[in-house]
């Protein structure tokens, strides 16, 4: 049998939860105990998870990302925190992440997934899942669209 990947179970228990009640809390969490984020850095072994799977080096992410090691590894680490959520997006675009990842990355992160209702996360959707993942690129078909590009958050 193979894995459930770490979407597909997000997906799962999002489901299970919308029949769960109060009194039924405390078993679905004992029965789900393996399969819930206690982690106090979800972020953080989230991305270290995807780049291990992917076989990626962190520094090529950090420099497709255009960003500097230094902040990409403490924000990877979350030792900094970034209001920017074009950081984010430029780290999961950088490191080639498909929708469900890149929302995945958004929300343990703390930041809003992409919404198909906005211009500009509606382009980026397209973008990701037409394999637009180069920064420069990217930021050509924000901006032939009439939207911002994706910025650079100054450390």
């Amino acid at each position: 049998m193979q894995k459930e990947s770490y979407e597909q179970g997000s997906k799962r228990l999002n489901e299970e939860l919308l029949n769960v009640g109060t009194s039924e809390l405390p078993d679905f969490l004992e029965q789900h105990r393996e399969d819930l984020i206690t982690s106090p850095h979800p972020f953080a072994d989230y991305m270290r998870t995807k780049f291990r799977e992917k076989g990626i080096l962190r520094q090529n992410v950090f420099l497709a990302a255009d960003l500097s090691e230094n902040y990409g590894y403490k924000l990877i680490a979350e030792e900094k925190h970034t209001r920017q959520r074009d950081t984010i997006l430029r780290l999961c675009m950088a490191a080639r992440f498909r929708l469900e990842e890149v929302q995945e990355a958004l929300i343990l992160y703390g930041m809003a997934p992409l919404h198909g209702r906005l211009a500009r996360d509606a382009v980026l959707t397209v973008a990701v899942q037409n394999g637009i993942y180069d920064l420069c690129e990217l930021n050509r078909l924000l901006e032939s669209c009439g939207l911002a590009p994706l910025i650079e958050d100054y450390e």
